[in-house]
């Protein structure tokens, strides 16, 4: 009798272990890791670059929420990008922070822009050519 309680234990316990570590009893830690991305920004001024990091945010996050993450940024007229890590645009001398994505320019705002796994942005602050 003693045999078979030790061993109803035993059998409990791992049923427990795989229970929890397969996140049945709803804490599963792929499902969180599942639920965020990777994206790599680079900063760069004139073409020169001068950041670069990893910042790994919530799947479906924008361009915004990934560069907020990794530098102080400063935003005007709801979504345009001002200043990036200190570095400002300067309307008068028609320099401004533009942003491409896996090397392709996009024509969304940076709140609009969506970021997926992997993905590679890069912000240059740069006089822009008419």
């Amino acid at each position: 009798m003693i045999k078979k309680v030790k061993w109803l234990v035993g059998a409990l316990t791992v049923l427990l272990a795989c229970w929890c570590l397969n996140g049945i009893g709803g804490h599963s830690t792929t499902a969180n890791a599942s639920n965020t991305v990777k994206v790599t920004y680079t900063l760069k001024q004139n073409n020169k670059q001068f950041a670069n990091k990893k910042v790994t945010v919530k799947e479906n996050a924008t361009v915004l929420d990934g560069l907020k993450k990794g530098w102080k940024t400063k935003i005007v007229d709801k979504d345009m990008v001002a200043a990036i890590d200190g570095k400002s645009q300067n309307k008068n001398k028609q320099v401004y922070w533009t942003y491409t994505i896996n090397g392709q320019s996009s024509n969304k705002s940076v709140m609009q822009q969506h970021v997926k796994n992997n993905d590679h942005v890069v912000f240059n602050l740069g006089k822009m050519s008419n």
